[in-house]
C-alpha cells in the first residue's frame, strides 16, 4: 500500500488540466481540517469549493468498487472506513460554509471539470453579492 500514490494521480492531474484549460486558478493539497487533519485535493479558496478525487477502489465506488476475496473482512473494514472519514469530511466542512465536490477516478475529466466551474461561479457570484 505504500506504493499507491496519494498525490497527483492520473485522475487528477486530468482533472487540474481541465480545470486549467477553462481559466480556472487553484491551490493544490490544502490542509482544510485539523485534528483530524483533512486535506482537500483541489481548493478554490474565494469560493469555498473543496474537491477531493477519489479513487473507485479506495473509496468503495458504486459502479466500479470490488471486494476483494484475501483477507475480505480487513478491506471491508478499510473501505468503509474511508467511506465514513469521507461523509465526516463533507459534514465538517459544510458545517465552515465549504462545498465539497467528490470526483470518481473513472469520471470524464472534462464532464467533471464543466461540473465544477459552474458551481465555483455560482459561488462566487454569491460572494460577492451578499444581498443574494
Amino acid at each position: 500500500m505504500a506504493r499507491v500514490r496519494q498525490k497527483g494521480t492520473r485522475a487528477e492531474i486530468d482533472l487540474r488540466r481541465a480545470l486549467h484549460a477553462r481559466g480556472l486558478r487553484y491551490r493544490l493539497h490544502v490542509p482544510l481540517l485539523t485534528k483530524p487533519r483533512r486535506v482537500a485535493d483541489i481548493v478554490f479558496s474565494g469560493a469555498k469549493v473543496a474537491v477531493f478525487v477519489d479513487g473507485c477502489f479506495w473509496h468503495g465506488c458504486p459502479e466500479h468498487a470490488s471486494w476483494p476475496k484475501n483477507n475480505a473482512d480487513f478491506w471491508r473494514e478499510k473501505i468503509e472506513t474511508n467511506r465514513s472519514r469521507d461523509a465526516d469530511t463533507d459534514q465538517r466542512l459544510h458545517a465552515l460554509g465549504w462545498t465539497t465536490v467528490r470526483v470518481w477516478e473513472h469520471e470524464d475529466a472534462s464532464q467533471a471539470a464543466s461540473r465544477i466551474a459552474e458551481l465555483v461561479d455560482a459561488r462566487r457570484v454569491n460572494r460577492t453579492h451578499p444581498c443574494r
